[in-house]
């Protein structure tokens, strides 16, 4: 069964992988590129910031950078542990696929992008939910799409986003419960 759902998996990967073309692949490794993210971190800590004050910002700032540091290094562990070659290196993959990567890594199971790009998009839209009802889908839409950049530049397959951006919710979820037991215990007094 398992072998079944691997098979499903590259088949799917190869579908959507080849759906790209030349004229969208410039726009696509600018969406995967980490630095294209920045300016929407910064917005999101200039609204933390008006909305709960310097204090707590500062607290958040260490938990955001906990959530991604632990997202990271449980990616890398699992990344390690599986050893799931990543499309672009799996033999009967990458000579039929897409790969417009500018680098491959070696290993791909789960994918890190994912991961943190949901973790982000679950905090933040839980954390200003009361003050931007619909935040929290724009950031999931934006946490997929960056996901899915990484099929098209060729260096995931879906089953790596899915467990990711699983991954990611639940680590966000929890760091965002971190987040609010630290903030009513040191900044709202």
């Amino acid at each position: 069964m398992l072998e079944q759902l691997i098979q499903y998996d590259k088949e799917l990967f190869l579908y959507l992988n080849n759906l790209g073309s030349d004229t969208w692949d410039g726009l696509w490794l600018v969406i995967t590129d980490k630095l294209t993210s920045i300016p929407l971190y910064a917005a999101l800590l200039f609204v933390i910031y008006k909305k709960f004050g310097l204090k707590a910002l500062l607290l958040m700032v260490f938990v955001i950078a906990g959530m991604i540091a632990f997202t990271d290094q449980m990616t890398n562990l699992f990344k390690d542990s599986f050893q799931r070659p990543r499309p672009c290196r799996a033999e009967g993959v990458m000579d039929v696929a897409r790969y417009i990567a500018p680098r491959c890594g070696k290993y791909g199971f789960f994918s890190g992008h994912a991961s943190n790009s949901m973790s982000t998009a679950i905090f933040a839209g839980l954390l200003l939910r009361p003050y931007f009802k619909n935040l929290i889908y724009v950031m999931v839409i934006w946490s997929l799409v960056v996901a899915y950049s990484r099929i098209y530049i060729g260096v995931h397959y879906p089953l790596d986003l899915i467990c990711g951006l699983s991954f990611g919710a639940i680590a966000g979820f929890g760091f965002y419960k971190l987040n609010l037991y630290l903030i009513n215990k040191f900044i709202s007094k």
